[in-house]
């Protein structure tokens, strides 16, 4: 089985609680006005890989102490067989090494999944690629509807638990206001994935409150770093 990506990173401390393995899935037909991840839209623009890959990072993030794996994107629930694939490996990555990924609260590692679909909206398979996902964000991403809870872009969003480990562990959080960094900021060296003569890429990950990313557009010029193309532009 076959993922289109757009990218991973390990370890994620912005989408979901502790250190986790974030998984961004390419392509998102909802496009919604103000997203940060415009380049996570096109349906073919990121890269085709295997979801037993992806679960290879999972397990080697999982023995490295990982609290969890978040799957984002794009939109996930627009491969939702391939999703299916990567939760079910994952939930049995994490039921065959108890020991790895244990968080700080003494509980499992969880699977965190984003979708711009409302519940409503989602149809039996999209339902069964969910299966294994402990908890949900859903919703699109509405720029007039700020919001500080955490984890979510704007004030329609639902943090949705699914399971039991989804509900202990999420319970603390339905109503809590971010009161740290809501991005967290990757660069990667020039010459590293841009080719031998490419700038220096720059990943802004998380939920940015309103206002945010201009501070970090700011933020990263004081220090030299001038970004030439911006994901939340068009």
């Amino acid at each position: 089985m076959r993922v289109e990506l757009s990218g991973t990173h390990f370890p994620l401390e912005t989408l979901g609680p502790g250190r986790r393995l974030g998984i961004w899935l390419q392509g998102c037909p909802l496009a919604c006005a103000g997203c940060m991840s415009r380049h996570t839209w096109a349906p073919h623009g990121g890269e085709p890989v295997d979801v037993e890959t992806l679960l290879d990072l999972w397990r080697a993030a999982l023995a490295d102490g990982a609290e969890g794996l978040t799957v984002s994107g794009g939109e996930p629930l627009d491969q939702p067989v391939a999703l299916a694939e990567l939760l079910r490996g994952a939930a049995r990555l994490r039921s065959a090494h108890p020991r790895h990924g244990s968080a700080a609260d003494g509980l499992p590692a969880d699977l965190l999944v984003y979708t711009g679909y409302e519940e409503s909206e989602l149809d039996a398979v999209r339902h069964a690629a969910l299966a294994h996902a402990d908890a949900v964000v859903t919703g699109r991403f509405r720029i007039a509807e700020p919001t500080r809870l955490v984890w979510r872009g704007s004030a329609n969003q639902r943090l949705a638990p699914r399971t039991a480990l989804g509900r202990i562990r999420y319970a603390p959080h339905l109503g809590r206001e971010a009161d740290g960094p809501s991005v967290q900021i990757v660069v990667t060296p020039a010459g590293a994935s841009t080719g031998p003569a490419g700038p220096p890429a720059v990943r802004l990950l998380g939920v940015p409150r309103r206002g945010e990313l201009s501070h970090w557009e700011r933020w990263l010029g004081e220090r030299g770093l001038r970004l030439r193309e911006r994901s939340w532009r068009p």
